[in-house]
């Protein structure tokens, strides 16, 4: 099956989950363990691009695939697993310190596998859109938390915790890379 559509139906499924919970039709726990399964989905999303041939999908590209699922997941169950742990027990000290890298490690190794992509891929247009696309993700975080940081100085709006950043950058750089395919396809030019 094509990547294109594990990613339709992790989109969707994340999209149906976000509205239950924005109309509070499911409480936290059910939104956290449905989210996790939908993550689930980035598996087989991760072997379709594993598996395109040595023409469409380099070794530098499907391991990098791997590592941001594998990482995304981890980190998915490191947060679930922090934020429970801090709602159900009085963590203080050390204890806290250790629960709060549960989610950390994971995006460390993320940022890790970008980096190593940077470094291996030998295709120089297919190094350039990964660059881009992760501009467009922290570009994305650097323009919504200053904005929403102003907005916060100002009383408008509640806090945000900071680990919103993460979901943010991804989403961004998925969009970078959905703009770079759509002008591709168009023909379009920088």
């Amino acid at each position: 099956m094509r990547p294109g559509l594990w990613i339709g139906l992790f989109l969707a499924g994340a999209g149906v989950i976000a509205a239950l919970r924005l109309t509070e039709a499911i409480n936290g726990s059910t939104g956290f363990i449905l989210f996790a399964g939908v993550c689930a989905l980035l598996i087989p999303f991760a072997r379709s691009v594993g598996r395109r041939g040595p023409g469409r999908a380099g070794t530098a590209i499907a391991r990098y695939t791997k590592g941001i699922v594998a990482s995304a997941l981890l980190y998915v169950l490191g947060l679930g697993l922090a934020m429970t742990l801090d709602r159900r027990m009085e963590l203080e000290g050390a204890t806290a310190f250790l629960v709060a890298l549960m989610p950390v490690l994971p995006i460390l190794w993320m940022i890790y596998v970008v980096g190593r992509y940077l470094v291996e891929e030998p295709d120089e247009y297919l190094r350039y859109r990964a660059m881009v696309a992760s501009l467009a993700g922290l570009g994305l975080v650097l323009a919504v938390g200053s904005f929403w940081g102003f907005l916060e100085t100002f009383g408008l709006v509640v806090h945000v915790p900071g680990w919103w950043a993460v979901p943010i950058w991804a989403f961004g750089m998925g969009m970078g890379q959905l703009w770079l395919a759509l002008r591709d396809r168009t023909g379009g030019e920088e």
